[in-house]
C-alpha cells in the first residue's frame, strides 16, 4: 500500500453556530493513497461534518486542511480536491436528477468537457466496471433505494477520482445489493473513507477503523476486526469478543 498523504486533517475544530460544544474538537487524521479506512461513531458526533468540511461545504473555526501536501483555503483549492475526491451522500437522491441511469452517469464527464458520444461511452464503461451494465436504460426514478446508492457510486466513478468519501452507503440496503456493494468496494484501487453505523460492513471493506466520539477519533486496534452476523447489544460502537 503506497503511504503517500492524499488528505490530511490537522487540529480540525468546528462548531454549529447553536450549539456551545463544537463537533469537532482539534481533530487530525491522516488519509494516504490507497487506504481503505472506515469511520464509527453515535449519531451526531460529527462524521458527515467532517466530510463536509473536506469537501469545502462546511469552513472549520479553525485547523489546516492539507491536499496532496498543499493547505486548502480556497474557492479554487477546494475546486481541484473536488476533482480527485469524490463524496457519496447519504441519501442517493441528493445525486441523481436525470431521467435515465446512462444520462445521471454521463453527466459528470460531459461537465469535465467530454463530447456526449465520449461521455456515453465512458458512462457504459463505469457501468461494466462495476457489474452494473443492466442498468443503463432504466428509468432513475424507478430504481429501489439500493439501486440508486449503486447509481449514485457510479456516477461518482465516472469522473475518475482519485479517491471517495461514503457517507453511509448501507443504509436502507438488502442483503443481496448490501453484498454487491462489498464486493464493488473490494476490487476498486482507489483510496476511501466510508462512514458507517455497520461494523461487520466497515470490516469487510475497511483495512482501518476509527472510532468517531465528542469530537476526537481514535483507531482501533486490529483485535476488534472481526465478521458475525448477530445482534450486538453495544450498538454502534466498536466492541470486542473473548473467544478461548
Amino acid at each position: 500500500m503506497s503511504t503517500t498523504a492524499i488528505l490530511e486533517l490537522r487540529d480540525i475544530s468546528f462548531t454549529f453556530p447553536n450549539r456551545s460544544q463544537p463537533i469537532l474538537d482539534q481533530f487530525s487524521m491522516p488519509f494516504s493513497s490507497g487506504q481503505k479506512l472506515g469511520l464509527i461513531g453515535p449519531n451526531g458526533c460529527g462524521k458527515t461534518t467532517l466530510f463536509h468540511i473536506i469537501m469545502g461545504l462546511h469552513k472549520p473555526d479553525s485547523g489546516v486542511i492539507l491536499f496532496k501536501g498543499n493547505e486548502v483555503r480556497g474557492k479554487d483549492d477546494f475546486k481541484n480536491l473536488r476533482k480527485d475526491i469524490g463524496l457519496l451522500f447519504q441519501d442517493a437522491d441528493d445525486q441523481l436528477f436525470s431521467p435515465t441511469v446512462i444520462e445521471d452517469i454521463a453527466f459528470g464527464p460531459l461537465n469535465m468537457g467530454a463530447s456526449p458520444k465520449e461521455a456515453r461511452e465512458i458512462a457504459l464503461q463505469t457501468l461494466e466496471r462495476l457489474g452494473l451494465t443492466d442498468f443503463a436504460e432504466r428509468i432513475t426514478h424507478q430504481l429501489s433505494g439500493g439501486e440508486k446508492k449503486l447509481v449514485s457510486l457510479a456516477t461518482i466513478m465516472a469522473m475518475q477520482p482519485k479517491a471517495l468519501l461514503l457517507d453511509e452507503p448501507t443504509n436502507n440496503l438488502d442483503p443481496q445489493t448490501r453484498h454487491k456493494l462489498i464486493h464493488i468496494l473490494r476490487d476498486l484501487d482507489l483510496a476511501y473513507i466510508i462512514i458507517s453505523h455497520d461494523w461487520d460492513f466497515l470490516a469487510d471493506t475497511c483495512d482501518d477503523i476509527y472510532a468517531m466520539n465528542a469530537g476526537k477519533v481514535k483507531q482501533c486496534g486490529k483485535d476488534h476486526l472481526h465478521n458475525h452476523s448477530h445482534a450486538h447489544p453495544h450498538g454502534e460502537q466498536p466492541h470486542r469478543h473473548g473467544h478461548n
